[in-house]
């Protein structure tokens, strides 16, 4: 950390961002915003289940962004960024991890990891799992707090300074062992002073995966408040500064809020009037037999979950090929032909397998079968029969299928976009022209063509028989979003659904970059690469811990004033429904505007500070400000 703020502008002699928007249709098309790179980073080249977005933060404290990326079930790895290219994933930990939170909780000056650790669907509840990273890359296991977490099936995990006092107090939330309990599991803990966390009190129980929540800091008072959504309806916990929180949801929306379906919710200044507006995807989970048939490519992704699934008899010929097929241990086996034997894979089989077989390798399908599985077998005319058998999820793709019947899909609920009017929240999702009714997973809120107002770009939850295909809509400065076709952001792989987008500036060229990861499929990084402009500058902001009291940067209000204009931003704003990320390089749009800039930072503590920049060299670094 270079110290409590530094700030860097940069402008047509260097990377700054065109408004022209591209043109072209293709993926990596010269003319596209962004293009995915495998070359400032390797990524596995395998699909996997995934658990949340990408965790992003400076953990080496070096000035660059590194990745903390969690596939479900698997493993945990870490991507150290070495001046804008990253070295090999490692693994910081494997097995079944969920929420991550990022932070100095014990104000040692080291970057603290907390991990909440999935409880096996109630067969094996664990305590959450920390770890210490030093400034030289040492990693260390942290020891067992004092008093144990209370066991659950871990879910979100935050980092917050509920009370105020410059320490990061912790939020954990899960499914309670106990389904009957009426306070549910999702809990608050206050950090001590000394490097503990003690119960606090339970935040309200939720249904389902209505335990995901948003931090912000909806009324600018300084105090962070709690936005818990999922499967239920929204609410709002307003923050008394005293890890005690009241829900505000009935007085604060003005408007029906019976909002379901919620997969994440983000904070965006969209009309730059200095206070948080809010962002809501929405999507139905996929049901249990949904297939999804691509006409063009000749191909069928299944879908099943918790009970049997028979295909229609498939006219495929003499060879049946099936693409990341994916099911969980132990449901994974796979049974052939009338005898009903196992078919083996080499290697480990966490990640999506490929089969391919001959008729003449699978003939017949048995007069009774019971075991947990995919079953399939060649019955003759060319015609295959596939089966499966699972209680958790189980995806596939086949090729070469000829046709198929359509299947009917409830249409995705609206997205929403909500003004904070000081009083209250609207619904102005129809004036701003963002309506439509598709499923989507996550947003990443950035200004991606660095005009002065934030963009959004969407993740669909798509079709995983096609390549899945990201909305991007530009912030038009009137209070309207207009959305770009040619963007770019396109992940290829089939049987894999969006969920999950964060955006960074990795390489530091200022310019926002994005992460995005797919259920049951890969990791992608794309760099955003448009060309300079002089109508679109930008400023750079690193926050430090506070002056006063040293508090985490984390949850810092940042409010930048250019032009007459007012923007605002947060520390570790994220659409992340479980996780905290702790990116302390804030990047603020500032379109053609060069005169006088004043920078204002609010951290937990109280203290506060404010820096103008006079008449800004576009073209030239600014310079450090540092505290003693």
């Amino acid at each position: 950390m270079l110290g409590t703020i530094a700030l860097a502008a940069t402008g047509c002699q260097t990377s700054a961002l065109s408004q022209t928007l591209p043109t072209a249709s293709s993926a990596n098309s010269p003319n596209h915003l962004f293009e995915e790179t495998t070359s400032d980073i390797k990524f596995e080249n395998v699909n996997r289940r995934k658990w949340d977005n990408a965790i992003i933060a400076d953990l080496d404290q070096d000035g660059f962004q590194d990745l903390l990326l969690t596939d479900h079930g698997y493993s945990i790895k870490l991507y150290w960024n070495n001046k804008g290219k990253y070295a090999k994933g490692t693994d910081l930990i494997v097995g079944d991890m969920h929420g991550i939170t990022v932070g100095d909780y014990n104000d040692d000056g080291d970057i603290d990891i907390l991990i909440s650790r999935g409880g096996g669907s109630g067969s094996n509840a664990r305590n959450a799992k920390v770890f210490h990273v030093s400034k030289d890359r040492k990693i260390t296991d942290g020891e067992n707090f004092k008093e144990d977490f209370k066991k659950m099936r871990g879910r979100t995990t935050k980092f917050v300074d509920g009370d105020n006092d410059g320490d990061l107090d912790l939020i954990l939330t899960g499914i309670p062992l106990d389904f009957t309990d009426p306070k549910g599991a999702n809990y608050i803990y206050k950090n001590d002073g000394q490097g503990e966390f003690v119960f606090k009190d339970y935040l309200p129980r939720t249904l389902k995966e209505g335990h995901r929540i948003l931090v912000t800091d909806y009324n600018n008072d300084n105090i962070s408040d709690l936005v818990f959504y999922g499967f239920d309806r929204i609410t709002m916990l307003q923050g008394q500064g005293d890890l005690q929180y009241k829900d505000v949801s009935d007085s604060l929306f003005k408007f029906d809020n019976k909002i379901n379906d919620v997969t994440s919710i983000a904070e965006i200044d969209f009309d730059n009037d200095g206070d948080l507006d809010l962002y809501v995807t929405r999507a139905k989970d996929i049901p249990h037999g949904a297939t999804f048939y691509d006409s063009e490519n000749k191909t069928l992704a299944f879908y099943a979950r918790r009970a049997p699934l028979r295909l229609e008899d498939l006219e495929l010929g003499e060879v049946l090929d099936i693409e990341n097929y994916q099911a969980a241990w132990p449901d994974l086996p796979v049974w052939v032909g009338e005898s009903g034997y196992q078919l083996k894979f080499e290697g480990e089989t966490h990640s999506g397998q490929d089969i391919h077989i001959v008729s003449s390798d699978a003939l017949g399908w048995p007069d009774k079968q019971d075991k947990q599985g995919l079953h399939f077998g060649y019955i003759g005319n060319n015609k295959w029969r596939i089966e499966t058998r699972s209680n958790p999820i189980m995806t596939g793709v086949i090729h070469n299928v000829p046709s198929y019947p359509e299947y009917e899909f409830e249409a995705g609920p609206q997205d929403l976009l909500l003004e904070n009017t000081g009083t209250g929240f609207v619904d102005i999702t129809q004036k701003s022209n963002l309506a439509r009714n598709e499923h989507t997973r996550s947003v990443a809120v950035g200004d991606y063509n660095n005009d002065g107002y934030q963009d959004l770009l969407i993740v669909r939850q798509g079709n995983p028989a096609q390549a899945n295909k990201s909305l991007l809509y530009f912030n038009q400065g009137d209070g309207t979003f207009k959305e770009s076709d040619h963007h770019g952001v396109i992940s290829n792989e089939l049987g894999a659904t969006g969920i999950g987008v964060e955006t960074f500036d990795y390489n530091q060229d200022g310019k926002l970059d994005l992460v995005i990861n797919n259920e049951r499929g890969k990791w992608h990084l794309f760099k955003n690469k448009s060309a300079p402009s002089k109508n679109a500058h930008f400023i750079t902001l690193n926050i430090g811990s506070s002056p006063k009291g040293k508090a985490s940067a984390l949850g810092a209000s940042v409010v930048v004033q250019a032009c007459g204009q007012t923007r605002i931003q947060r520390v570790g704003g994220s659409s992340s429904p479980y996780s905290q990320s702790f990116n302390t390089q804030l990047h603020f749009g500032l379109g053609s505007c060069t005169q006088d800039i004043s920078a204002s930072v609010n951290w937990s503590d109280g203290a506060a500070e404010t820096q103008t920049i006079s008449k800004v060299d576009m073209s030239h670094s600014i310079g450090i400000i540092t505290h003693n």
